[in-house]
């Protein structure tokens, strides 16, 4: 009796607990996995920096500029202007600068496939925040039917608890059985070490939340334990649903249209590009001073100035064909892990219902009947034993079965990737 006590202490100092802790429910909690969790701000970190990259796409290549001896003797003597002999002098010092401009159509489409870079990122992220919104959901719809759990552990300990109260009155005027009272007590003690390992898994999935939320994993909170079921009967599997849902295929095809710019901006480095050069000479001596002014072009298409580029492309279509067989693949097997778990859940649905609406009201009313009959002697007290343990393993069969429901559903929204 002191061990019941002190664990009904227990429990009712950690419900004041959770009573004061802060309450969230799901989309809150979402909603800080959103901003708080350090993938997210790693990926906003890239694409941040991807976009600051891309300004400088339209960026010219540098100006040349160079100083130096032309034309010059290496007699230092023979520099000079020499009027006797009718000598002008020899060499100058030549400083010249040079300039090449880029074609307009590679600045296009190098401005357009940097600009596009991110937008691969953008959906890597969303994928990434897809599965931690699917770890969040599972633990915390477990944490969910955990708090049921205990409802239900603690109502039954007060029955059982009335159970034994009453048998040990009984047993001072010799009417009851010993064996239903020790197997009461048992019971009891069970239900009393259920209850401190619900009460540790609760705190677990606490500890899991609080990581996903990138807070210090010891803060106190409560959640609301109140979920709804899904209907998915709005939703027609099919291609497009999953090509517009499921970011990890729309990457794929922000990966084919990266491919497809990359193309492009190697077809325009095959293009011609024009340059110009300037030199300006000193000239030593009394010699007129001289410049040249010259325009130049780049010829990339040359054979051996183009293999890069040319194996490149060809790369590049290769890439794209196996990135769209890959999103094939990608969106037959979310059509069908999708279709199986919608049918799995169902039949879940049907088994919970069956228990809601005819199993337990049932064997609730045979607990009730034989309390009555135990209260007015008619019955023994191990057929009220009988007819709680049935009751009992079977509501907590009722929730083991729909947390198994609710993981399905979480199992599903990641499929689909919804997030409400």
């Amino acid at each position: 009796m002191r061990k019941t006590i002190l664990t009904f202490v227990f429990v009712f100092v950690f419900s004041l607990f959770y009573v004061k802790a802060q309450r969230m429910n799901i989309d809150s909690i979402l909603s800080a996995i959103d901003k708080q969790h350090p993938s997210v701000k790693m990926f906003d970190a890239d694409i941040a920096s991807m976009n600051a990259a891309a300004k400088g796409a339209r960026s010219w290549m540098p100006p040349e500029v160079g100083a130096g001896f032309w034309m010059t003797p290496y007699n230092p003597m023979m520099w000079k202007a020499d009027a006797e002999n009718n000598y002008s002098g020899m060499g100058s010092f030549m400083v010249s600068a040079q300039q090449m401009f880029p074609n307009r159509k590679q600045q296009d489409a190098n401005s357009a496939y940097m600009s596009a870079m991110s937008s691969v990122e953008v959906q890597n992220k969303n994928t990434t925040l897809n599965d931690l919104y699917a770890e969040a959901r599972k633990n915390y719809f477990e944490w969910v039917v955990l708090k049921k759990k205990s409802a239900i552990i603690e109502q039954d300990s007060v029955l059982l608890t009335y159970m034994i109260a009453d048998a040990e009155l009984r047993f001072k005027n010799n009417m009851e059985k010993l064996s239903a009272y020790y197997k009461a007590k048992a019971a009891l003690g069970n239900l009393q070490n259920m209850k401190l390992m619900v009460l540790n898994e609760m705190k677990q999935k606490q500890i899991a939340l609080n990581t996903l939320m990138n807070r210090k994993v010891t803060t106190s909170f409560d959640i609301d334990s109140t979920y709804h079921l899904k209907d998915y009967s709005v939703y027609h599997f099919d291609s497009t649903l999953f090509s517009t849902n499921r970011t990890d295929i729309i990457a794929i095809d922000k990966n084919i249209t990266l491919n497809q710019l990359h193309l492009k901006l190697e077809k325009a480095n095959l293009k011609p590009q024009f340059g110009v050069r300037y030199d300006n000479m000193f000239a030593f001596g009394t010699q007129p001073y001289q410049f040249s002014l010259m325009g130049m072009v780049k010829i990339p298409i040359a054979p051996w100035s183009s293999k890069m580029s040319k194996a490149t492309i060809e790369s590049l279509k290769l890439k794209n064909e196996a990135l769209q067989s890959e999103k094939q693949m990608m969106i037959n097997e979310s059509n069908g892990m999708a279709s199986s778990m919608l049918n799995m859940i169902e039949t879940k649905k049907k088994q919970i219902k069956l228990y809601e609406t005819n199993i337990i009201p049932a064997l609730k009313n045979n607990y009730k009947t034989m309390e009555l009959g135990y209260e007015q002697n008619t019955e023994e007290l191990f057929m009220l034993y009988d007819a709680w343990e049935s009751l009992n393993m079977t509501q907590l069969d009722y929730l083991d079965q729909l947390q198994q429901l609710l993981t399905m559903q979480t199992e599903l929204d990641k499929i689909l990737q919804l997030k409400k």
